[in-house]
């Protein structure tokens, strides 16, 4: 953060394209419910994100609600943290044209993620999914952040937005305007199973748009298809080891156990210690009583709290006005800074 001397706030965001799964769950969301009793935070549904690629208008509207509405069903309280939606404080996208004069192709140039969404077509992709990062660096900054839970896949954007930060001071002589924001990574919340791969095939990430419909647990699944999935999910023959060096070059094996450790508390050894040695017809039972005992509590309210549009529509418009009383002084500041008349 350098000399910054502004308070400590967290900012996040997951955008509204699919179904929320335990992927998310364990990877993101559920840290949110743990920063909001240490820090400042302001948790957003990054729907100008989303757009970067086509939406349907009226799918958005409702995965704009869904996401809202998993944060809330899985432990985020909207009176103790800001939760909003991107589009409804318009200072992210005025600094984001800022900060699009301050940050060089080059850098945007070496972003790999833009690489793989873009994939051959690059030349077809939007203007906006090559800027994104720029955007994610003013959704930061725009509320000063000083830390951002982040996975491996957006270590990258995160010091995009650093250096974004560090030239912005440096030009304009403003020294810790802007903080430079910190990573908040796995390993500083003990989640061993912060990175949940599918349930048909242990080398691929969780993800909603896997066309196997067993590869993924979404948090609005009842038990019954959470039960299900666990019991069709991939394994291997033998019986699990009863130390976690004995699950390399098992993948299905090491997500399985990774699950349960990550939902029980538990590290992988302490998951081995007490099943090493059984085969996956006496550990699936366990795990999918596991998982349905977490899960199916945070689907029941999910699908409530989805039933009740009007409140979610609330909470949103309430979160962006609160977050809109941080960030727009900061884009009036920004102004005077550059420049701009005010």
């Amino acid at each position: 953060m350098s000399g910054y001397q502004g308070p400590m706030r967290v900012l996040s965001g997951i955008q509204p394209s699919g179904g929320m799964h335990l992927g998310n769950y364990l990877g993101a969301i559920r840290k949110f419910a743990e920063l909001q009793h240490q820090y400042d935070c302001n948790f957003c549904v990054v729907d100008m994100h989303a757009i970067t690629v086509w939406q349907d208008p009226e799918k958005l509207r409702e995965q704009t609600f869904h996401i809202a509405a998993s944060y809330i069903a899985s432990g985020v309280d909207p009176e103790k943290a800001t939760v909003f939606h991107q589009s409804g404080v318009r200072a992210h996208a005025e600094l984001a044209w800022v900060f699009n004069c301050v940050a060089r192709l080059g850098w945007l140039d070496r972003m790999t993620q833009f690489k793989d969404k873009a994939g051959k077509n690059s030349e077809r992709a939007s203007v906006g999914l090559y800027t994104y990062p720029v955007l994610q660096a003013a959704d930061i900054l725009v509320y000063k952040a000083t830390h951002v839970p982040v996975g491996e896949d957006q270590k990258q954007h995160l010091e995009l937005s650093r250096d974004i930060a560090g030239k912005f001071n440096h030009d304009y002589n403003a020294a810790d305007f802007f903080p430079l924001p910190e990573p908040l990574i796995k390993g500083q919340f003990g989640d061993a199973g912060a990175r949940i791969m599918s349930l048909r095939d242990g080398a691929a990430k969780m993800s909603k748009s896997d066309p196997s419909e067993n590869a993924c647990i979404f948090l609005a699944d009842d038990a019954d298809k959470i039960a299900k999935k666990i019991k069709k999910a991939k394994s291997d023959p033998e019986a699990l080891p009863s130390e976690a060096a004995g699950l390399e070059g098992r993948p299905e094996a090491a997500n399985l156990v990774g699950i349960y450790a990550a939902l029980s508390g538990k590290s992988a050894a302490e998951v081995l210690s007490e099943f090493g040695g059984q085969g996956f017809g006496a550990f699936k039972p366990a795990l999918a009583e596991l998982v349905v005992e977490k899960i199916a509590p945070i689907g029941a309210e999910l699908r409530r709290l989805e039933a009740d549009p009007a409140f979610l529509q609330s909470v949103l418009e309430k979160g962006a006005e609160r977050a809109a009383a941080i960030a727009d002084p900061v884009v009036r500041e920004v102004k005077e800074i550059v420049g701009f008349l005010v």
